[in-house]
């Protein structure tokens, strides 16, 4: 069995592990054998463009640390830019977290919430503390390559340039950052654990998963506006939900140690950014028995609902879909949608920060003053929620079911054409729709009721744009390919030339408010430009499908 340079390293630590009651050389051959099942496990990031056979050569998670490396580079800025270390640090200790969250998110969720150690482990004369030690050290082992990969750079620009205090305290404050997801992560799903079990539960960890990938980019815009610039310098008014922003405790810690502010708000943080990560890590430990138990729930998978059709919900089916072929395959697009939960990982983030962006984009735009909002075309940001359209419609063919696409061959089915128009009026219907009414709701707040005919033509936009990026995009099967082999990028040219188009769209919408009733007319045009392309978009043969 290999040995690892790592495990090396760990064994001159044997007896600080013993001295805990933690039997070492037993945990030690648990995390051998985790690191080399870990070399057939590719991370997320990284998981495009590696090939089957090189999985069983190779740790995939130390060969794709190189693009962390460059992620890095990004952070340069903050270590160079002055001596204001609250703001600059702080900013550079947000990016930080973001990078190690949704990393934490994408692949260290799996290890949290292994269930084999229990299910092999637990019945072997195997101490309880030592298969719990095995599993936090294993976690501990890859987010400690990925914090070197990230921060080696920009701290040692940082030694050269303001010394060995600012390169001790920002070494600490990192670890302390990476206590404190490690703790907080695993406490909410002891928390879910803890109060569901089962599908459900499955479901709810999947939101929390896309949720914290909104709370890290929301999260970031409050710690920009944390501060505010006057002239060239940067100033901070403390505001008490400041406190809830972790990287500004730092940025904090390193104000003070580095410019000598020793102010109370500074002080506050400083105990807070020590307490809470170990109080967090305390908390796990002590919950961490808890923990183990309630990871069985995991392997119940419940009971299937059933789906009762109700009669204003097979009348609105009976108006968008116009045979049964294509109203049996938007239920069955619209049920993927909702219960595949590899697509909603993938797919909900990105309707999320659909959301996000218009708004983030008009608080630039109106910095200090929204008296001159309603007034604006600012409506016309509305726009960016249609750039995550490519990405879901190339998206729609991969599956973690996928093998279970024979059933398109032995259908009854005599043409493609409603396979392919049911699976994109659920994406509209299912999908995009509930986001864009709840971002029309907010505009129609924000500017007037006399967006509305502009909202209805960014929604018909919206499905012709929807019906172009199929035309143009490769054609498979809704559903019948495995997500390995979803290339991003590969995929990434064309979706940047697919987001021309909404350029194009926002470009003939602004146009058409420089007249009078000019956008009814661009609405007629946009109406039957939709209905002749979404004659002719979907006559598509197998031979089409299979060349």
């Amino acid at each position: 069995m290999q040995d690892f340079r790592t495990l090396k390293l760990l064994d001159r630590f044997e007896k600080v592990f013993s001295s805990f009651g933690v039997d070492y050389k037993i945990m030690r051959r648990i995390l051998q054998v985790k690191l080399m099942m870990d070399g057939r496990r590719v991370p997320t990031i990284f998981s495009q463009n590696v090939k089957k056979e090189d999985k069983e050569k190779n740790n995939q998670y130390i060969k794709s640390l190189w693009i962390y490396v460059l992620f890095s580079l990004f952070m340069l800025p903050f270590v160079l830019m002055g001596e204001n270390y609250l703001f600059q640090m702080s900013l550079f200790f947000g990016i930080f977290t973001f990078f190690v969250m949704t990393s934490m998110i994408a692949d260290f969720s799996s290890v949290l919430l292994d269930i084999r150690d229990r299910n092999i482990l637990f019945p072997k004369p195997v101490d309880r503390k030592t298969i719990s030690t095995a599993k936090m050290v294993h976690v501990i082992i890859y987010l400690s390559f990925l914090t070197i990969a990230l921060v080696s750079i920009p701290l040692i620009v940082g030694l050269v340039k303001n010394g060995f205090l600012f390169f001790l305290v920002s070494v600490v404050n990192i670890i302390l950052i990476d206590l404190l997801i490690v703790g907080l992560t695993a406490l909410i799903y002891l928390f879910i654990l803890r109060f569901f079990d089962g599908e459900k539960l499955k479901d709810i960890i999947n939101y929390v998963q896309i949720g914290l990938s909104l709370m890290i980019m929301i999260g970031y815009q409050l710690l920009v506006r944390s501060f505010q610039f006057m002239d060239l310098t940067v100033s901070l008014e403390p505001q008490w939900w400041q406190v809830f922003i972790f990287p500004m405790w730092y940025g904090a810690s390193m104000e003070m140690l580095m410019n000598g502010a020793f102010q109370l708000f500074y002080l506050v943080f400083l105990a807070l950014g020590i307490l809470i990560p170990l109080l967090s890590i305390w908390i796990y430990m002590k919950c961490n028995h808890a923990f183990e138990q309630n990871l069985q729930k995991l392997t119940y998978h419940g009971k299937a609902k059933e789906n009762k059709q109700s009669k204003l919900r097979s009348l609105f089916l009976r108006v968008i879909c116009h045979s049964n072929e294509e109203r049996a395959f938007f239920r069955f697009a619209s049920s993927m949608m909702k219960n595949e939960r590899d697509f909603k990982l993938k797919v909900y983030p990105s309707l999320g920060f659909s959301i996000v962006i218009p708004f983030i984009i008009i608080m630039n735009g109106f910095d200090t003053n929204l008296d001159h909002l309603s007034t604006s075309k600012s409506y016309l940001t509305i726009y960016f929620s249609l750039i995550i359209i490519p990405t879901i419609m190339i998206l729609l063919k991969f599956s973690g079911k996928y093998k279970g696409a024979w059933i398109y061959r032995v259908a009854p089915i005599q043409q493609l054409k409603p396979i392919f128009s049911g699976t994109i009026k659920a994406f509209i219907f299912k999908l995009y729709l509930p986001v864009y009414l709840v971002l029309s709701a907010v505009f129609i707040v924000l500017f007037g009721v006399g967006v509305l005919p502009d909202l209805i033509v960014v929604f018909l936009n919206a499905c012709t744009y929807a019906v172009i990026c199929f035309m143009i995009l490769k054609k498979s099967i809704p559903f019948s390919e495995s997500f390995d082999q979803y290339n991003q990028n590969s995929n990434g040219a064309i979706v940047f030339g697919l987001m021309l188009f909404v350029g194009l769209f926002a470009g003939l919408h602004f146009v058409s408010t420089l007249f009078s009733y000019g956008i009814y007319l661009y609405m007629v045009i946009i109406i039957i430009c939709l209905a002749t392309i979404w004659k002719l978009a979907f006559n598509i043969t197998w031979e089409k499908i299979i060349g």
